[in-house]
Parts: C-alpha cells; structure tokens; sequence
C-alpha cells in the first residue's frame, strides 16, 4: 500500500506505475470500506498529478540541461492531463458508492435496486483505470522536445467481462 510521500522519490514512470498497481491490488468495493480505498486512491491520484505537474516546470528550468532518458515536459503534462481525467471519475465514482454503501443488500430486490449505481460506479472505475493507462503510455515512448506523446486510442484497453462487472453484486448461491 503506497502513500503520497512514497512517490516522491521514484520516476515519474515508476511513480505513474506503482499508483497503478495500487489501484489494481486495491478494489473499491460497494461498502464503506471501498469509500475508504477511493478516497485513499484520489490521495494517491492527486499528489500524482501535482508530482508530474513540478517534474514538468522542474524540466522546462533554464538552468536544466535537457536529458533524453528522460520524459519531456510535454509527456509529462500530458500524462497529468490523464491523471486528472482519473481523478475527475473517482471523484465522480463517490456519488454511487455512498449510495451504495447505504444500501442493504439482503434481498434480491435490494440488490436489483443497485444494478444503476454499481453499473456507474465501475464504469468511472474503468475510465479511471484507462486513464492511468494512457498517463503510462505517453509516458514510454521516446518523446523528442517540444514533440507531444500520441495517446493511445480512447477506450482501447477497457475489457471487462460481464461476470466481472456483476460480481459485486453478492448474489446468493453465486460461484466464482
């Protein structure tokens, strides 16, 4: 489990990387808990977006000499671009997941009830998700100065399965 001070002496890459794993080890699920992990997770995404945000005035300095090994200060403001895009869906995740956790689930019907917010809720999940992917992405390539990173294609990477979407649902009697 990382914390914003953790990120402070990694590169932006690896930074951008171990937010990411954190965000894959730690679910948010429909409870308070998981109101927890996204709040922990918006901690994370915004010390992230300030970090690449200094690394990107840091390399734009006069007094820097430019280094190709490592992101240019395009990338890197791109990649805080898609940093804040995952900020904006936690944030808007928070809506459903209160509404969620407020919720009993003990029947059927409650948790037929739920099917709008849970569907919400992980879809500004997975665009989350698809936008520390493409923060990664533009962070690999080699990037000439002055030249901006190509996004990969919006949507590319989000592949869930059905199963995997309703599986918060706790259905009774349901295998995994």
């Amino acid at each position: 489990m990382y914390e914003p001070a953790d990120l402070e002496d990694m590169a932006a890459r690896d930074a951008v990387d171990a937010v990411a794993a954190d965000v894959r080890e730690h679910r948010v699920r429909r409870d308070r808990h998981g109101l927890f992990t996204a709040s922990r997770h918006i901690d994370l995404l915004c010390s992230l977006a300030t970090r690449l945000a200094a690394d990107a005035e840091h390399r734009l300095s006069a007094d820097q000499p430019y280094d190709p090994s490592l992101p240019s200060p395009e990338a890197l403001g791109q990649a805080a671009g898609h940093i804040g895009r995952a900020i904006a869906h936690y944030t808007q995740a928070l809506s459903p997941l209160i509404t969620l956790s407020q919720q009993p689930r003990s029947t059927l019907a409650d948790q037929v009830d739920g099917i709008d917010e849970t569907s919400t809720l992980y879809a500004h999940l997975a665009h989350a998700r698809q936008a520390l992917a493409e923060a990664r992405a533009s962070l690999s390539a080699p990037h000439e100065h002055g030249t901006p990173a190509a996004a990969p294609a919006r949507g590319a990477a989000i592949n869930l399965p059905v199963d995997r979407i309703l599986a918060p649902l706790d259905r009774p009697g349901r295998r995994r």
